[in-house]
């Protein structure tokens, strides 16, 4: 069970918070917040299923490379812990459970949700394949992200209608993951050129963390322009100027740290906290 556990990646919960914290952007960003408790539960039940999912095709994809870098090598898939047989059973298993949760979603926004989720499985079972023929694997990675806005608002408001809170959200959750995920990959930078992977690290080079601090100015931004259309009250304001500040702060100290696993791993964990910070202002923004 601990090495299912680890293929799933459920012993390392920051990889799931950072997908589930736009889903609860979207929530409290629509009209109808805050969710109800049955919505909620039914959208991080969803999350940890499908990014389950996500994680095990990208080790049944990667199998024979992660034994040659040094960040995966160790992973049950990878180092024969885990039979091919049982990942795929367990991606079944996954995919089968996300079907379940997406059918449990009211009536009235199922059909919706239904479609939005099947038009995501193809990103999210293809993102695998990308670093070997994309220079910007990160951006399926991003697309991907954006699903978790998209679902989880449908499932709230029973439509796409959300104009510009939506359409900003969406847009915001797909640069934050392009910039947190584009650290990541500088963990695997030299091990993925001499396997010949691409990534975006790889493909911008030394333009890589300038553009992730773009990426974090322009999730900052727009998340702003989606909580004044919004009408978040005041509250919000003071966690969104921590954020962007931090966001900041987290760029400057890439430039001074060695590229590696403990930097980047260290970066990740911290904007799973910071997109925490700026749900708790959502929040409070509401309840006050």
């Amino acid at each position: 069970m601990r090495y299912y556990f680890q293929l799933l990646r459920w012993n390392k919960p920051s990889g799931r918070l950072i997908l589930l914290i736009p889903a609860c952007w979207s929530l409290w960003f629509a009209p109808s917040a805050p969710p109800s408790v049955f919505i909620l539960l039914l959208i991080i039940s969803g999350g940890i299923f499908v990014s389950g999912a996500g994680c095990i095709a990208n080790d049944i994809w990667d199998q024979q490379f992660d034994k040659k870098v040094t960040r995966t090598k160790e992973r049950p898939l990878a180092n024969s812990k885990v039979s091919l047989k049982a990942a795929w059973i367990l991606l079944i298993l996954m995919l089968f459970l996300s079907l379940i949760i997406v059918l449990s979603i009211p009536t009235e926004s199922r059909n919706l949700c239904l479609q939005l989720a099947t038009f995501s499985l193809p990103f999210i079972l293809l993102y695998p394949s990308a670093k070997r023929w994309f220079k910007f694997p990160q951006l399926i990675l991003s697309i991907c992200w954006g699903f978790s806005v998209l679902i989880p608002w449908a499932a709230s408001e029973s439509s796409l209608a959300g104009g510009v809170t939506l359409l900003f959200c969406w847009l915001a959750t797909i640069f934050w993951t392009f910039g947190f995920d584009t650290v990541y990959a500088m963990a695997d930078e030299i091990d993925d050129k001499v396997i010949g992977l691409n990534s975006s690290a790889i493909s911008l080079g030394k333009k890589s963390i300038k553009t992730v601090s773009f990426c974090y100015f322009l999730t900052c931004f727009l998340l702003a322009l989606a909580a004044f259309k919004a009408n978040l009250g005041l509250t919000f304001w003071p966690f969104w100027l921590i954020s962007t500040l931090a966001m900041q702060r987290e760029v400057i100290l890439l430039n001074s740290k060695p590229k590696g696993i403990k930097t980047s791993g260290s970066h990740f964990r911290n904007q799973v906290r910071i997109g925490s910070f700026l749900l708790l202002g959502m929040v409070l923004s509401r309840l006050i």
